[in-house]
């Protein structure tokens, strides 16, 4: 919970800061950057941290590897269009809608289990999202900068459930691939769209931000997946959004509209929601259990007490307990 948490406190600062940068990059461009930053940064962190306990990616993982450096060429030229073209703090709020796409792709190809709570986080969400892509309650005028960063949260929704099943493997290895390539490709794109290069201060501090907002921050990222999983680890990042619409107002002197508020209010319960569906807590159950055998001849009756710790889920009102039965299998056998 702690990695997904600091995660989400690492990327907040992306898109507030990505907005002032922007006037001076080009949205391409700095997607590149972003990622460059996030794969040398990591590198070099990598020198100093030998002891890396994950095992290496090996040729079965290529195809995850493969979808993951794709989907983070496209998810971050995305958000740099729609932040170009459309307000910070909306295309902050709108990054939860990841939460989304995350959860419904992990369900649907990956066959993770999601509860009726995080459903109705979901539903709150989508309609949130769907709030904020209109740009005025009197024309309906759909935003296309408000579509351009849904459109990186669903990349970004596949991205986080390929990053998923290998996020057992080497942490560093993941993020330097993932920073490395995905920033050429990018790269790439910006001298076939002929982009200016920016001064060298711009391409710095693009850089830094990138290691901090994309490296620190998709490192944590996929440690807290190892642990929880894709839906769950998506949900704790939900707090993102809000730590960027804070910058938002701080820094750049963004508007509130009576129609972003309502959007605040349903996308803060939402998130919410998702929140409290990942709460784990650990405790110990007594149990006994009573069974009758036959045995020489003669019946017997045998009550035997145990103890399990396991992990309690609390969701939709009730709770499932996940245990082994192995060390009571091993006492009643010495009964037998």
């Amino acid at each position: 919970m702690i990695y997904a948490l600091l995660a989400a406190a690492f990327y907040a600062v992306n898109v507030p800061f990505s907005k002032l940068l922007l006037n001076h990059v080009g949205a391409t461009t700095m997607a590149a950057l972003l990622y460059l930053g996030a794969g040398i940064g990591i590198g070099i962190l990598s020198l100093f941290h030998k002891q890396e306990t994950g095992a290496k990616l090996d040729r079965k993982d290529l195809s995850f590897v493969m979808g993951m450096i794709v989907l983070d060429i496209a998810a971050p030229i995305f958000l740099m269009l729609g932040i170009a073209c459309g307000s910070s703090s909306n295309a902050s709020l709108l990054g939860n809608f990841e939460i989304v796409a995350t959860t419904v792709i992990a369900l649907v190809i990956f066959k993770e289990a999601v509860s009726r709570r995080l459903w109705a986080a979901i539903a709150l969400i989508t309609l949130s999202s769907i709030l904020l892509s209109f740009e005025g309650t009197e024309s309906f005028r759909f935003s296309y900068g408000s579509l351009l960063v849904l459109l990186a949260t669903v990349c970004w929704g596949f991205e986080n459930n390929c990053t998923r099943n290998i996020s057992s493997k080497n942490t560093y290895e993941i993020v330097i691939l993932k920073g490395i390539f995905s920033g050429l490709g990018s790269l790439i794109i910006a001298f076939i769209k002929r982009e200016t290069m920016p001064q060298l201060i711009y391409i710095v501090l693009a850089l830094l931000l990138g290691f901090v907002a994309y490296g620190l921050s998709i490192f944590l990222y996929v440690r807290a997946q190892n642990t929880l999983g894709a839906a769950k680890t998506s949900a704790y990042y939900a707090v993102a959004p809000f730590i960027g619409v804070l910058f938002s107002f701080v820094f750049l002197r963004e508007r509130l509209t009576v129609t972003y508020l309502i959007a605040l209010a349903v996308m803060i319960a939402g998130a919410g929601l998702a929140a409290a569906d990942t709460l784990v807590r650990q405790h110990v159950h007594s149990h006994q259990h009573t069974f009758t055998h036959t045995h020489d001849g003669s019946t017997h009756t045998h009550t035997i007490t145990h103890t399990h710790e396991h992990n309690h889920y609390r969701a939709d009102g009730g709770h499932g307990h996940h245990h082994s039965r192995k060390e009571l299998m091993k006492e009643l056998a010495a009964h037998r």
